[in-house]
């Protein structure tokens, strides 16, 4: 009896689950259904499409890698490089959104009894398109999904739509038109994104779509390069702006906004205040550098030099260290000092680790520098190595590629000319003068050689180091390839500080052991913990 009493409570649920399904259909339009597609919308497939946007969100954020040479974008999507961060999370948020909108749009009208007055809001409301109070968000995010991962097109048509669905609704149709335009930007179509903002401009924007308008008007100026007309709009972006790292690269636009404008004090404040935000080390030195080059137009030059000599000579702008004298040759270029700007720059060129837009940047500076005083040999360098690093989309690209080509053909003949004025200057001078002249290029081709082969044995050494270093752990590796050495300048007759393969091996060896240790008396006990690991102090022998 019981049991029977069990399969009827099933059945009476199943029935009452079906009954509700049937009477909250998308093809009814009652206070029930509109409540039960709301929810269910809300609760179930737009909640996953938003935990795929904000780990999306939080990828692009972290991976994105900003050109601090140029004006940096207002959304991080504006950098090519990081377009493609986060797609798969957009991807399924766009999956989600667009599951919500297919199960849970509810089209149909409600009835509406004859005999009751319609207000205004009540024609309002039987125009409307869209009956789902909540469906509006799911559009919006897929919008936005759209717009973060690159597909500019497909976000300004979900937009474009969702503003003819909202029509009759000031606010959402307001952000829709927002994100309209700011799709326009982005994608370059300027004269289309400045049509959307002129026609909202005659009607009046909802209260609750002006946070999304304060963002389309600063990045609509700051593509048009109208800095100050942007400069209001992005101070209230700013404001609106809860993410830290976000907020620290809008008080970084500001201030090259501010530079660009030559406004000294307020772009000085601006790269401060990105300091105050905490930012990733890379944003807060970017900020500290253009800091520098900022107030050395107030007076301040040699104070500001002082301060990037001292950010050069510390471990932890190794990296950036073509940035640093990038810098620093900006300051002496202010100065009208083109020498000491020159040797800035090819300092730079010299100690960069890196090979990246910086580097690039760096070099077509110099290279202009150069091909001004007439230098067109190291010009042809410059450029040649420069153009492989910018670009191409670069509004100076096309000089500089023009000009690459035509110091290709240029050179080699204004070397001839060098050569043979040299040669002949050589010839006319004295006996003792010409062998003097010709033991000094003597001396310098044998320098040159010898330091290519010192480079060579290097680089050979490292890489039976490289070969053999999954076997540190092996003692009997280890007196092998000390045997092997040893073989080896017996081998060649050279005493162990002439080989360099030698050398690198024991400074290898000793790093391995004991660590990077500078040359002091008694190193063994600066650090008792290292030494007694592997000394034995019972018995003073060495332990393997």
């Amino acid at each position: 009896m019981r049991k029977l009493n069990n399969i009827h409570i099933v059945l009476l649920l199943a029935v009452l689950v079906a009954l509700l399904a049937m009477g909250c259909s998308t093809q009814k339009n009652t206070a029930k259904s509109r409540w039960w597609h709301s929810f269910n919308a809300r609760y179930n497939t737009y909640y996953n499409g938003t935990l795929a946007y904000i780990e999306g969100s939080l990828a692009k954020e972290d991976g994105n890698k900003d050109n601090f040479t140029e004006i940096i974008p207002l959304y991080t999507v504006g950098n090519k490089a990081s377009r493609d961060l986060g797609k798969s999370n957009y991807d399924r948020a766009v999956e989600k959104c667009q599951k919500a909108i297919k199960l849970h749009s509810i089209k149909r009208r409600p009835e509406w009894t004859k005999k009751r007055r319609k207000t205004e809001r009540d024609i309002e409301w039987l125009s409307r398109k869209e009956y789902n109070p909540f469906l509006w968000k799911a559009w919006m995010l897929m919008g936005r999904s759209q717009f973060y991962k690159g597909d500019f097109d497909e976000a300004a048509s979900t937009f474009s739509y969702m503003s003819r669905l909202y029509q009759t609704q000031p606010a959402i149709y307001g952000r829709a038109r927002a994100w309209l335009a700011k799709c326009y930007v982005e994608e370059g179509w300027l004269y289309d994104a400045e049509d959307v903002i002129r026609n909202m401009k005659r009607d009046s924007i909802h209260w609750r779509a002006q946070k999304e308008w304060d963002y389309t008007y600063a990045d609509y100026y700051i593509h048009t390069g109208d800095y100050e007309k942007a400069i209001p709009y992005l101070r209230r972006v700013i404001k609106h702006e809860m993410r830290r790292k976000q907020r620290a690269r809008e008080w970084y636009l500001m201030g090259q906004l501010q530079a660009a404008l030559g406004n000294k004090a307020e772009a000085s404040k601006a790269f401060r205040k990105v300091i105050r935000q905490n930012p990733p080390y890379e944003v807060e030195f970017n900020a500290r550098i253009a800091l520098t080059e900022v107030l050395s137009g107030n007076g301040q030059a040699r104070k500001m030099v002082g301060r990037l000599k001292r950010m050069a000579a510390s471990d932890k702008n190794k990296e950036y260290l073509d940035q640093v004298y990038y810098a620093l040759g900006n300051i002496y270029l202010a100065q009208n000092d083109t020498l000491k700007a020159i040797e800035a720059y090819e300092q730079g060129n010299t100690k960069a680790t890196r090979s990246g837009i910086e580097k690039g940047v760096l070099l077509l500076k110099l290279g202009d520098l150069y091909w001004a005083k007439e230098k067109y040999n190291d010009a042809q360098r410059c450029y040649g190595e420069a153009i492989g690093l910018l670009d191409k989309e670069r509004p100076d690209y096309e000089q500089l590629s023009q000009r690459s080509k035509i110091l290709d053909e240029l050179v080699p003949y204004t070397d001839a000319v060098h050569l043979q004025d040299s040669l002949q200057e050589l010839a006319r001078a004295d006996e003792k003068t010409r062998n003097a002249a010709i033991d000094k290029v003597i001396e310098a081709l044998k320098k040159k050689e010898k330091e290519e082969r010192r480079k060579q044995q290097e680089q050979e050494a490292n890489e039976i180091i490289s070969k053999n270093g999954a076997n540190n752990g092996n003692s009997a590796n280890r007196n092998n390839r000390k045997q092997n050495t040893t073989a080896n300048q017996q081998q060649k007759g050279q005493w162990y500080f002439y080989n360099p393969m030698a050398v690198n091996q024991g400074k290898t060896d000793f790093q391995r052991r004991w660590g990077k240790r500078e040359n002091v008396d008694n190193w063994q006990r600066v650090n008792k913990p290292v030494v007694s690991e592997f000394f034995s102090q019972r018995d003073g022998t060495w332990n393997s």
